[in-house]
């Protein structure tokens, strides 16, 4: 039971953007308490024994670590730390009849460069890499910092990055011109694109900019672009923000969903129940975590359904014996697996998966891309696995949107995922010189230790609406209407205008509620594990 009857700040829902603002919430002297509707903090950020009597500490949902800046670690004083992979991708493909690849050796330019021209035959692919990450590397490191400051208007974040050809490629021109203006080479293609596609189901030509809103906040991460492993696993994170907002002096409750709330504009009462009972607890300011979608059911408005949300991926948790030998012997898998292992992503196989998934059905082949987390971070194996070289595989796969796991409006089932990890492990076996099968490892009942999580999965288990990851679409970093400039997208409507210059809207994190804001992913700049929403929040709350 909460500990008083009213609150300063009530945080529906414990992820880990809750626990942020919690956290800085409570460390300013307010009054918190967070109601988290699982067992457990953390929402989409946590390790979990996946498998049955086997030792192994998964990142079951959300996985590995861009966003999340030093910034909310130094000033929460988190004991949390991540680590830098030194391989930065690996793509297989077969060439001249010959099995070969592309390996992005992010710690020796000259193996990467000598990898390019063993692939493509000359320099140009890798001289044009080298520019073309070299200009998102300058827009990473001028945006990046101010995800954590005001919202800047569109001409101030401009003016920021102060590169008009850079601007015109990511923010006003669809991606796949840049891509294809830079690279001729298809798998090349393919691999850049595939940082805009993650978790979003679009295309390289969509007039929308979806693709760039996501190839964006994929590239601009820590100011560098790398996406690093979490020690311990995505838990470690959420276990220590937890810790830090309770040290602090916030409460926080698990098993209590929230069913309403209700508010004035000034003060408001939130509804939960916990059990069989019902509660209610009063605030002066509630911060959602949730989706916007959810937060709309708990207004009692009515959401826009020409916005709900759709997620489009499937995760694949795995734990092997050892990892599967190549076809491409050229490389060693302990190398290949250790970054980003891209399948069926080259540029044309995006673009047909895509059009194949738009018009209904599960692609024939896939496109996704496998992490093992385990050879960065092997302390998330109990010591008897790691001796005998288990080790852990992420598999994401892209382009399987939501409306593929239903018909009629109804939850398939097993048929459909089972056919699109078919699809996924299809391409990946075609690429390895023994069946995936055979690496699995079993659990104490002998079952292979693989699982596989749909956007409905997704939705069922952690309240995404439409197994979206972002909550909704990601919007860009910046806020339109307020300097006469007013093209392009951000969320609009609800908190991405201009309506006054209040805290909330200053910080993006505003609602059509002066005492309501948002402080998960569907905030501006929100998505990916980040934490940036939360601080956003718990600054406009503040008044900073």
């Amino acid at each position: 039971m909460p500990t008083r009857s009213g609150y300063d700040a009530v945080i529906v829902g414990g992820g880990h953007n809750g626990l942020v603002a919690a956290a800085y919430l409570a460390q300013a002297g307010r009054s918190v308490l967070v109601l988290e509707r699982l067992g457990r903090t953390g929402g989409a950020a946590v390790s979990t024994q996946t498998f049955s009597g086997v030792q192994a500490r998964l990142s079951r949902y959300s996985y590995l670590v861009s966003l999340l800046p030093h910034k909310i670690i130094d000033e929460l004083g988190l004991r949390f730390a991540v680590r830098r992979r030194r391989i930065s991708s690996y793509t297989p493909t077969v060439r001249g009849g010959r099995p070969t690849g592309l390996l992005v050796d992010a710690g020796d330019p000259t193996r990467t460069a000598a990898a390019f021209h063993q692939l493509t035959g000359s320099e140009r692919e890798f001289e044009a890499w080298q520019r073309f990450y070299a200009m998102t590397g300058a827009v990473a490191e001028r945006v990046f910092p101010s995800l954590t400051e005001p919202l800047p208007t569109r001409a101030e974040l401009r003016r920021r990055v102060a590169d008009p050809a850079a601007w015109e490629a990511l923010f006003e021109r669809p991606l796949g011109e840049s891509v294809e203006r830079h690279f001729t080479d298809d798998l090349v293609r393919g691999v850049v694109l595939t940082d805009a596609l993650i978790g979003t189901f679009t295309h390289a030509h969509d007039p929308s900019l979806r693709q760039n809103r996501c190839f964006l906040y994929h590239v601009i991460g820590g100011g560098t672009g790398d996406w690093d492993v979490p020690v311990g696993g995505m838990g470690a994170l959420t276990d220590a923000l937890a810790d830090a907002a309770r040290a602090a002096g916030a409460q926080i409750l698990t098993g209590c969903e929230v069913t309403a709330v209700a508010t004035d504009g000034t003060a408001a009462e939130v509804t939960y129940r916990s059990g069989d009972e019902e509660h209610r607890v009063g605030a002066r300011q509630v911060l959602c975590n949730a989706a916007p979608q959810t937060l709309a059911r708990l207004l009692g408005e009515r959401p826009d359904p020409a916005a709900a949300p759709e997620g489009s991926q499937l995760k694949v948790n795995m734990l092997l014996r050892r990892l599967p030998r190549l076809r491409d012997t050229s490389v060693d898998p302990r190398e290949a697996f250790a970054g980003t292992f891209h399948v069926a992503e080259s540029y044309r196989e995006l673009e047909s998966a895509y059009r194949q998934a738009a018009d209904g059905r599960v692609p024939v082949a896939a496109p996704s891309e496998i992490y093992c987390h385990s050879l960065t971070d092997p302390s998330i194996l109990g010591p008897e696995l790691a001796a005998r070289g288990y080790q852990t595989l992420t598999l994401f796969g892209l382009h399987l949107p939501a409306r593929l796991f239903t018909a009629g409006g109804t939850d398939t089932g097993d048929a459909v995922r089972q056919a699109a990890l078919q699809a996924v492990l299809g391409p990946l076996d075609a690429l390895l010189a023994e069946p995936l099968a055979d690496c699995l490892a079993l659990d104490d009942q002998g079952r292979p230790c693989i699982e596989a999580k749909s956007p409905l999965d997704l939705e069922r288990e952690l309240g995404l609406p439409g197994g979206n990851i972002f909550h909704r679409d990601l919007s860009f970093p910046f806020r339109d209407g307020t300097d006469g400039d007013n093209h392009g997208d951000s969320h609009g409507g609800d908190h991405g205008g201009d309506r006054g210059g209040s805290a909330a809207d200053r910080w993006g994190v505003a609602t059509a509620h002066p005492n309501v804001l948002l402080c998960g992913a569907g905030a501006t700049r929100g998505g990916g594990v980040s934490g940036i929403p939360g601080h956003n929040a718990a600054m406009a709350v503040l008044g900073r």
